[in-house]
């Protein structure tokens, strides 16, 4: 199984960084390559909520997740599937004096594998994942300093 991570840090409170992360609403914002929420079960981020969205052309095509656990102010894990890899992402928040680190960390294998698979995913899937990951808490860190910024 491949693993890839992403943190950052967040100016301000982790209460404040959560609801821009969980709103759907904004992620277009933020969610590298997300283009739109296709439909939403449930009381999102809520244990067993399930979401589909879809990508930018290009991207992962539908990508499905559905809530396996949800704490105010600590974090989620979800299962997540595309076309090309399913697996489990987790999002922590951890609070520091002015700041929230937020951290990604997704455990995924890939669908269809053969003999190659493993070393096509050491050296590129699992760095472009990781970049993904990266640009989507850079952007998140950004779209919340904007928001300080305004209030």
């Amino acid at each position: 199984m491949g693993r890839a991570t992403a943190h950052v840090s967040v100016p301000g409170r982790a209460a404040e960084v959560e609801a821009l992360y969980y709103d759907p609403q904004r992620w277009a914002s933020w969610i590298d390559g997300f283009a739109h929420v296709s439909k939403l079960e449930g009381e999102w981020p809520s244990t067993g909520s399930r979401l589909t969205w879809i990508s930018t052309p290009n991207g992962r095509g539908r990508v499905f997740e559905r809530v396996t656990r949800y704490e105010a102010r600590v974090g989620q894990t979800v299962e997540v599937e595309d076309e090309r890899l399913r697996g489990t992402q987790t999002v922590t928040f951890e609070p520091e004096p002015g700041s929230v680190t937020v951290g990604l960390d997704l455990r995924y294998e890939l669908k269809e594998r053969n003999l190659l698979t493993p070393l096509t995913d050491l050296l590129f899937i699992r760095r472009a994942l990781r970049d993904s990951l990266k640009r989507s808490l850079i952007r998140l860190a950004r779209e919340h300093r904007a928001e300080l910024e305004l209030s």
